[in-house]
């Protein structure tokens, strides 16, 4: 098994960067995992990523240091376990509501006495057997990062009680959704995601555990790491990808090049009709 970068990051007090990879194109993830980012966020509540394909994408980044940070959807425990086995270093649970959904969490993602995992031992997280098994589940138990999302504000409300459940690592704040939720669609500067920051860092400093989230720049990431966040989610290939298209597109229209982009009429559309 490989230690996670991140949470030994997080215990030595120092900020960790992770990014979002969507292409199912293990390139990617190789190229990230050699540039050193300390962890690379694969989704699969919202994307159409099997197991078999999130494992193959893991192994490309196993060349380099990124860890994993696994996402399956709400409820979804025993694929939580599958991933783990496969390579990945950290778990991120989203739309946790309460402390024993949280401590469910911590049930289907550790080993023996802190939780109920089952015991394999021919994967990659055991080194294919080539580890001492008694060895290997108590570092296993000691070294996975289980990150648990607060999304609603019924979540906010029980923060201290989901960051006091043992085997839990880092809070983290979905603003978008909680956005959505609370009737303030991606209005990130409102009040309440404002709260929902001071929330978190509160709970997670009195329960001394690590907390994040996602940020859109340098700028926000200092405010973040002023309350305390140590756990950061920057950008994603599918965005960074976009960007540099659209700017060929602007740089070279002045050239006498024309381009019949979709994108940008579709969104004309919906934004005349909305």
């Amino acid at each position: 098994m490989r230690f996670s970068r991140v949470k030994e990051k997080m215990r030595q007090g120092k900020p960790a960067m992770v990014v979002t990879c969507h292409f199912a194109d293990p390139a990617v993830y190789e190229m990230t995992s050699l540039m050193g980012f300390d962890g690379i966020w694969i989704d699969l509540e919202h994307r159409a990523v099997g197991e078999h394909m999130a494992a193959n994408l893991m192994r490309a980044a196993r060349v380099g240091v990124s860890d994993i940070i696994a996402r399956p959807a709400k409820g979804e425990y025993m694929r939580m376990s599958r991933l783990l086995e496969v390579g990945a270093q950290g778990i991120m649970y989203p739309r946790c509501e309460t402390a024993e959904e949280a401590a469910e969490v911590v049930r289907w993602a550790k080993f023996a006495p802190m939780g109920e995992r089952g015991v394999d031992g021919a994967n990659a997280d055991a080194n294919f057997g080539s580890v001492s098994m008694p060895d290997y589940l108590r570092l296993a138990n000691e070294h996975t990062l289980l990150i648990i999302q607060l999304e609603s504000q019924s979540a906010l409300q029980n923060a201290e009680a989901i960051a006091c459940v043992p085997g839990v690592d880092c809070l983290m704040l979905g603003p978008g959704d909680l956005s959505v939720l609370s009737g303030i669609p991606f209005q990130f500067d409102h009040p309440i995601i404002q709260g929902a920051y001071e929330t978190i860092s509160a709970a997670a400093k009195k329960a001394g555990k690590w907390w994040g989230t996602v940020s859109g720049s340098p700028e926000h990431t200092r405010k973040l790491m002023d309350l305390g966040a140590l756990f950061i989610c920057h950008n994603a290939d599918i965005l960074i990808l976009k960007r540099g298209l659209e700017a060929i597109q602007s740089s070279y229209s002045a050239l006498g090049f024309t381009y019949e982009n979709r994108l940008a009429e579709n969104a004309s559309r919906i934004g005349k009709q909305a």
